[in-house]
């Protein structure tokens, strides 16, 4: 996967495209039809499936390297602490308004009075006047008493209640741990499989990060879904723990009236992009493309809000996984992407969000390589890096041009594949700034950055292979025969 000239022209537009696979889009040809209509990353559920079967998904990803001479980027999404209750003698039960009904500890099969609810930890932290949500919130009961043993509550929105159906606590932190006994086994495996992020799903506190960190070692990057009330309360604390956020609509929209949510949106993007840390919007953003084969303009006008507001990555679900139209829900995203970032006002747009540098001298580097190529009409900013935090520097002050990023480490490159408005190259180290100069000039012809004629902006650390050490910006002009005099590394 070093620099080559068999390669695809880099993506037009900044915004990244997170595609789900599944059942409707996990063979390699699908793969690699994703990818050519616009798929920059792929996530694997792993709520779904075994691992033997994600295996070969992720074979199949890795595949497209080969095939695209492109990095490939992974994101294996844990499923997280489920809440259910337990099963009902008849397999389901009609809950009635204004009635009462209680969780408690009893296996028995239950009725319209009750059921098992196989989770001590919500008895020790519930409170009188806290909600139970169930079913995806179709249900609301309110807690009227509690102890060790039992959960007494009124039902406010009754319904059809039926076998293991899901339950959401809202009002409350459960003190659950983020990581379950299924969630270890499917970490080791995608660690093993070499995936780039782990996604750690209904994040509550600092502490649920620090674990996951703690067994990923380093060898991936740590995803945040952000969709409990809780997390909201200590935003800024876990935006800090990770390396990526994620606002997951669907829990998060299930726990808080929707009209809640938007604002959200908003605040966690802006908080992640103040602080330098990769943002996805999830859940629902072409719902209807699951059984049609276009969106809602509802649908749209959604997804092109997050790409005004500057989100890294917008992700599919089901539209990708399983619905009719995985292939046009994908080229759908691109086309509102490329669409968005033509529209004059986009820039003004995503830079509504003031993101002040850090007293660094990468940082100032950082927001200066964005101010001078919009002066100078650069064509891209090039920076070499190995751990890749100069590139997501670069890329949080929104530059308007690309980001070419050059990396001697391939799993650097995976990993940047969710970062705003980067195209990246696994290629050698550079030993001189003449040779950083010559490469930056010669790989930006290659892959379509820049043409001859165009100024670019080289950004690098000297010395050289010195990690955290960004201390050089230089403005080049590409001359017509860059790639004559110079031999391919």
């Amino acid at each position: 996967m070093t620099e080559t000239s068999d390669t695809i022209a880099p993506r037009s537009r900044k915004v990244r495209v997170l595609a789900t696979l599944g059942p409707a889009s996990d063979s390699p040809e699908m793969i690699a039809t994703l990818f050519q209509a616009g798929a920059d990353a792929f996530r694997i559920n792993m709520s779904h499936g075994d691992q033997a079967s994600k295996a070969q998904i992720i074979r199949s990803i890795r595949a497209l390297e080969e095939k695209f001479k492109r990095p490939s980027t992974i994101l294996a999404d844990l499923q997280g602490p489920k809440l259910r209750v337990g099963k009902f003698a008849g397999g389901r039960v009609m809950l009635e308004h204004g009635s009462t009904f209680t969780l408690d500890h009893d296996p028995t099969p239950g009725d319209a009075t009750r059921v098992r609810l196989p989770h001590r930890e919500i008895f020790a932290a519930i409170e009188p006047g806290a909600r139970l949500l169930l079913d995806d919130g179709k249900l609301v009961l309110r807690v009227t008493d509690h102890d060790e043993n039992r959960i007494v509550t009124t039902v406010e929105i009754g319904g059809p209640l039926s076998d293991n159906k899901g339950l959401n606590v809202p009002d409350v932190v459960v003190p659950m741990a983020a990581l379950t006994e299924k969630d270890r086994s499917d970490l080791t495996f995608a660690l093993e499989q070499g995936v780039d992020w782990i996604a750690l799903s209904f994040v509550q506190r600092p502490e649920d990060l620090a674990e996951a960190r703690k067994l990923i070692e380093g060898k991936a990057a740590l995803l945040a879904k952000i969709e409990k009330p809780a997390a909201i309360e200590r935003l800024e604390e876990l935006v800090d723990a990770c390396d990526g956020v994620m606002v997951a609509r669907g829990d998060l929209g299930v726990e808080l009236p929707p009209q809640s949510v938007p604002p959200l949106q908003k605040r966690i993007v802006e908080t992640a992009r103040r602080m330098g840390r990769p943002v996805v919007v999830a859940t629902q953003m072409l719902e209807s493309m699951i059984k049609s084969p276009s969106p809602t303009r509802a649908e749209v006008s959604d997804v092109a809000t997050a790409i005004y507001d500057g989100a890294d990555a917008i992700m599919l679900s089901a539209e990708s996984a399983a619905g009719d139209w995985p292939v046009e829900s994908v080229a759908m995203m691109n086309a509102i992407g490329d669409a968005v970032e033509r529209d004059p006002m986009h820039g003004d747009r995503i830079h509504f969000t003031v993101t002040r540098p850090d007293p660094t001298t990468a940082d100032a580097l950082a927001e200066s390589a964005k101010n001078i190529a919009a002066t100078v009409s650069a064509a891209a900013i090039i920076c070499f890096t190995s751990s890749g935090s100069t590139a997501r520097r670069i890329a949080r002050e929104r530059p308007s041009v690309p980001i070419l990023v050059l990396t001697p480490k391939r799993e650097t490159a995976r990993r940047l594949g969710l970062l705003w408005g980067t195209h990246n190259v696994v290629t050698r180290d550079v030993e001189s700034f003449e040779e950083m100069v010559a490469k930056a000039k010669r790989i930006a012809l290659r892959q379509g950055i820049a043409q001859a004629g165009d100024r670019v902006i080289v950004m690098a650390g000297v010395p050289f292979r010195t990690p955290g050490s960004t201390n050089v910006l230089h403005v080049v002009r590409i001359i017509g025969d860059e790639l004559k005099d110079y031999p391919r590394a």
